[in-house]
């Protein structure tokens, strides 16, 4: 059997889904009024999106998201915004990583606003880290970045962008790894800060005990 496409990340694409600024993080109701929901999510969104520009090694940054308000945001930060035409997390990054592939897109890393410690620096680290197992040559290549609980994914690079399909939500990790074995490409775990997430609660306050809020 001729192996499949190689990988390749000289062209990676960061996407970054946001379903809005002001409808985003609703679990978070009991612990934050409205308003300090609205700034929590745009003080999250900025740093993503700043990380993914100043990151070594990305060649560009897709936003998808259905507000006006956020594409503003991301027109801030040199990125693309496409407006997300089917519900769901997961066919919405499938709307992105079509854009970023028709804009040469060789590789994408899905990055959630979430995640109080990204950085330009923690978003390099990933890609080093995909770097040196691309150079064994693998045919694929799906790296995730785990929860602090191991269930759920924090960031996932793919390469080449369609050796598998997102598949976000509860057990994401999981289904990841599955995904990527059934396509027989290499998958490697990633550890490291961005391991911390804020989607309750009790994320909130972790991150901030831990510094990271």
């Amino acid at each position: 059997m001729e192996p499949g496409p190689r990988v390749d990340l000289r062209f990676t694409w960061a996407l970054v889904p946001l379903r809005g600024l002001e409808d985003a993080k609703t679990r978070l109701g009991a612990e934050l009024d409205p308003e300090e929901r609205l700034a929590l999510v745009v003080e999250m969104a900025t740093r993503t999106l700043a990380a993914a520009r100043d990151a070594r090694g990305l060649a560009g940054t897709v936003l998808v998201t259905a507000d006006p308000a956020a594409a503003e945001l991301a027109a801030r930060f040199g990125a693309r915004t496409i407006v997300q035409r089917l519900p769901g997390l997961n066919a919405a990054l499938r709307e992105a990583r079509a854009l970023a592939v028709a804009n040469g897109a060789t590789a994408i890393l899905v990055l959630p606003v979430d995640l109080p410690s990204i950085d330009a620096d923690t978003v390099t680290q990933v890609l080093a880290a995909a770097e040196r197992t691309a150079e064994a040559g693998h045919d694929g290549l799906v790296l995730a970045v785990p929860d602090r609980h191991g269930t759920g994914t924090n960031a996932l690079l793919v390469s080449p962008p369609a050796t598998i399909d997102p598949a976000f939500g509860e057990g994401s990790f999981a289904r990841h790894r599955a995904a990527a074995i059934l396509a027989g490409a290499t998958f490697v775990e990633h550890g490291g800060a961005l391991t911390f997430d804020v989607d309750t609660g009790a994320d909130l306050v972790a991150a901030e005990e831990a510094g990271r809020a």
